[in-house]
């Protein structure tokens, strides 16, 4: 009993947490330099930016790399919470407090039968492999919102469907946790607060869903899967360019559109497979819900036309939650997932300027970073097909169907 009781104790955790922490915030303070361009330039030019304008009543209208969904705002404006700061300051510190509290959510659950500790860990371990970009963009707050829908799931599903709902208006993605979930409620819950929502904003701030018509001519990220074409075809004498387009290092030039539109055409295949899933699933235990979510949202980031390394936050989060289950399938994909964070914070921003030169260690650290991406999309859809589809029974054969169907006789 104490050594189980010493391997749940939150101090190691705590105390892990709060060593591997205070590097982040030391480099997104500028107290030390991190190698790379710089990570905080989007919170203290561009998030500040736009909190001048939210502040006003309005959402950037005439601001095409504003591409985020209504309740963003809350996100960029929440720095008002800390008047006494600094806005990117208060930015860094609020980041850290969400990473805070998806930590004590994890060791919550951690503590319940049928649970581990070991997700809490995930999270630990896992974030730092980032680098300070997981402090200099919002997807940790929106991560922990989504990471409190899936561990309400099982007891309160219309606490998760809530959730969801509003973390889908945080950043779309959380619409994904919805995937396993059996509850009506759940559903019911998230369709009436994100009607509920986008209605508040479009009556209270103008502009509220300008953000759909930002993206129709953007290009391939250069960090996206599809882009590993263009980095090899930039050897091959392919005439395009790489250039900030819509708030992204992108692809422009010819057959980027081909590209674009193949990725768009993965993601409606990875849909379809999502669907089929959910059509045929049987098999629901209490970590399924965890398990879908993670898979729905690995196979939506490896088909996109953009996977920013702040992407992996959400996947780290999703996996620390799967980890959390002591019956989760998803241990290599997690593994996986972990490996790829890892060399996302080589390619950037460590070595960022390889990526965009297409250079061979660039080219490199794009293909085992996708490439690991790719692998755990395809392991973790292929162990949450095995753990739920039940496989039709085979038919007997005839001297077997022959034999059952005599009748016994009695003496």
């Amino acid at each position: 009993m104490k050594t189980t009781g010493a391997r749940r104790s939150p101090v190691w955790p705590l105390v892990t947490w709060g060593l591997t922490r205070l590097p982040l915030l030391l480099f997104v303070l500028k107290v030390y330099v991190f190698p790379g361009p710089d990570v905080t330039s989007d919170v203290s030019v561009i998030y500040r930016g736009w909190y001048e304008v939210l502040r006003t009543g309005t959402f950037p209208l005439d601001d095409v790399t504003w591409q985020y969904p209504p309740a963003a705002a809350l996100a960029i404006l929440s720095p008002a919470l800390l008047p006494f700061l600094e806005y990117a300051t208060a930015f860094f510190v609020l980041a850290c407090l969400a990473d805070l509290a998806v930590l004590v959510l994890l060791l919550r659950a951690g503590l319940r039968p049928g649970r581990t500790p070991r997700g809490a860990w995930v999270w630990v371990a896992g974030l730092p492999l980032l680098g300070p970009t997981v402090y200099a963009r919002y997807d940790v707050m929106v991560t922990a919102v989504a990471v409190a829908a899936l561990l309400a799931g099982a007891r309160h599903p219309r606490a998760m469907g809530v959730l969801a709902g509003f973390g889908a208006l945080l950043k779309v993605w959380p619409a994904l946790l919805l995937l396993g979930a059996r509850r009506r409620s759940s559903w019911g819950a998230a369709v009436a607060t994100g009607l509920g929502v986008a209605a508040l904003f479009a009556v209270v701030m103008p502009g509220a869903f300008t953000f759909l018509t930002f993206q129709r001519d953007r290009g391939t990220e250069v960090e996206s899967l599809g882009a590993l074409v263009f980095h090899l075809a930039r050897h091959h004498g392919w005439r395009g360019e790489v250039r900030l387009n819509y708030g992204s290092v992108e692809f422009l030039g010819p057959y980027v559109s081909v590209v674009s539109t193949a990725a768009l055409f993965l993601t409606g295949a990875a849909f379809g497979w999502l669907l089929l899933w959910r059509l045929l699933a049987a098999r629901f235990e209490e970590h399924t819900l965890a398990d879908a979510a993670f898979v729905a949202v690995l196979m939506f980031t490896v088909t996109s036309r953009v996977i920013s390394p702040q992407y992996l936050v959400w996947l780290v989060g999703l996996a620390a939650v799967c980890l959390g289950f002591r019956g989760s399938r998803m241990r290599l994909p997690v593994a996986l997932v972990l490996a790829a964070a890892l060399v996302t914070v080589l390619e950037f921003p460590v070595w960022f300027a390889h990526v965009v030169a297409s250079d061979p260690l660039g080219i490199t650290l794009l293909a085992v970073r996708n490439g690991l991406l790719v692998a755990a999309a395809l392991t973790g859809a292929r162990a949450l097909w095995r753990a739920t589809v039940r496989r039709p029974s085979p038919a007997p054969l005839p001297s077997q169907a022959a034999r059952g169907s005599e009748t016994p006789v009695s003496s």
